[in-house]
């Protein structure tokens, strides 16, 4: 009896190894295709962007995000991970500082390694949100610099705050919470992602001040539409479609997950089309203008930022509420900028800026007691409309606090400097011209070479020309002078 007892333990024993060993594996998979589909988010800032500046930058840009995706994954490698989720016994509420270079991580099974490859993804997706804001005429070198400290710095230290086991902002605390809450609700990165972020492109346009032309003396704006409205709603689409990665595969295992990630992906839906719906009615009743799909593309935009933070945590009406706020949200955002007469090109920061931190307040005030349980396996506070008292919403803004404090301090300081030293913005003359032929060795359509010609042979050009009325003028006026 006593052998026939061991046999069924060891198979017992067995079973269950095996079964964890499947449970890990299912995980691996479920994090490499969330990997998978927010890399693919690559693709669509890039189309994005470049629809959405004028044609003669197209190559600067696109080089950008390329360059967005080589420097972020080595210097995630060398030290962002590291600095993101390592574990220190001496600074670890504010920063890891173990395991760099990925030192020592080669014998851990494979995890380690799907949870290092999906956080790469989102860090390159934090880089990417900045390269709008700066088209069209900030220096290649200022950029390679800002790429490689926020994804190998500034980045790293608002996921440890907020996604590691050490953090002092985390709900995954080792322990709880430190301030006797859940802890900071940013699900899949309203915070951490979009609201760091977008903070670094509005320090970024604010430092490297407007477009020649974009604003008049008196304070007036000056349109200065995209080449290719195309282009942008195909990546605004792409975008959308790596979200499907981005919130329901934040719950990082699969088992017993199920149910959260199928609501995550409704939240994610409905706020997108709730945000689509309500700019472009916001566009065309209350700015009395013509349905456009520029304002529609945005606002999908910054409702994905909203609900990015919240998804998991809220109930699918109020995904609804959350997207349409988020357009009024950026709206409100636009016009203080353009007040301020800061040129953001894409409307970058307000998107995510503005749209992220809407989603980290709106956890405060929509997240039920059910779904926080579900999702993060705690319940001390909920939100402020379900009788959920205010100490969520309070940590909801500590956090917004913090991150903004966080990354608008850095990034202002790196910018700053860069200006300062002269390598922040390109001359006049080469943003008249445009990058691609002042920088990158030519442009990327053959119809900007064209005008370009025609413009200094002193011709008329067509009215679907790159170059704005004042850029017009300035290309005459060193036509006209003397060699």
């Amino acid at each position: 009896m006593a052998e026939v007892s061991l046999q069924a333990a060891f198979q017992q024993a067995e079973e269950r190894a095996y079964m964890q060993a499947l449970s890990d594996d299912l995980d691996v998979v479920w994090l490499l295709l969330g990997t998978f589909l927010i890399f693919f988010m690559q693709c669509g800032f890039a189309m994005l962007e470049a629809g959405m500046i004028r044609a003669k930058n197209t190559k600067n840009i696109l080089l950008k995000n390329c360059m967005d995706t080589c420097m972020g994954g080595l210097l995630w490698y060398l030290c962002g991970y590291s600095f993101a989720f390592g574990s220190s016994d001496t600074v670890g509420l504010l920063i890891g500082a173990q395991g760099f270079f990925q030192y020592n991580q080669a014998a851990n099974h494979g995890k380690h390694w799907g949870s290092f490859m999906f956080q790469f993804a989102f860090a390159i997706t934090t880089v990417a949100i900045v390269s709008g804001a700066v088209a069209e005429r900030c220096q290649f070198r200022a950029y390679i610099i800002y790429t490689a400290a926020l994804s190998g710095f500034i980045y790293p230290v608002g996921a440890h705050w907020v996604w590691s086991s050490q953090g002092w902002l985390s709900a995954y605390r080792t322990g709880g919470s430190l301030l006797g809450a859940n802890g900071l609700i940013d699900f899949a990165g309203s915070g951490v992602v979009h609201t760091v972020g977008g903070c670094c492109a509005l320090m970024a346009a604010w430092q490297l001040g407007p477009r020649i032309g974009r604003f008049n003396e008196n304070g007036t704006v000056n349109n200065m539409p995209g080449h290719s409205i195309i282009m942008a709603t195909l990546g605004t689409f792409i975008l959308w479609f790596g979200w499907y990665g981005f919130n329901p595969m934040s719950t990082q295992h699969i088992l017993g997950q199920m149910e959260t990630a199928a609501k995550v992906a409704t939240n994610t839906t409905l706020s997108a089309a709730s945000g689509g719906l309500f700019s472009m009615a916001i566009n065309s009743v209350w700015y009395g203008r013509q349905p456009d799909v520029a304002p529609m593309l945005n606002g999908i935009l910054t409702g994905l930022a909203s609900v990015t933070g919240p998804c998991a945590v809220v109930e699918p009406y109020a995904a609804i509420i959350i997207g349409s706020v988020g357009a009024c949200v950026y709206y409100m955002f636009v016009a203080l900028l353009q007040r301020l007469r800061i040129d953001d090109p894409i409307d970058a920061s307000c998107v995510h800026m503005a749209g992220g931190v809407w989603g980290l307040l709106a956890s405060g005030l929509f997240a039920t007691q059910d779904n926080l349980q579900r999702a993060y396996g705690t319940s001390y506070g909920w939100g402020v409309l379900y009788g959920g008292g205010g100490r969520q919403l309070a940590m909801q803004i500590m956090g917004i606090v913090a991150l903004c404090a966080w990354a608008l301090g850095c990034s202002g300081l790196m910018f700053w400097l860069l200006r300062k030293y002269g390598m922040l913005r390109v001359s006049k003359t080469d943003e008249l011209q445009g990058l691609d032929a002042a920088l990158h060795g030519g442009y990327a359509y053959d119809f900007c070479l064209a005008e370009d010609s025609g413009l200094l042979h002193g011709t008329e050009t067509s009215h679907h020309s790159h170059y704005s009325q004042v850029e017009l003028a300035g290309h005459f006026q060193r036509a006209a002078a003397p060699a």
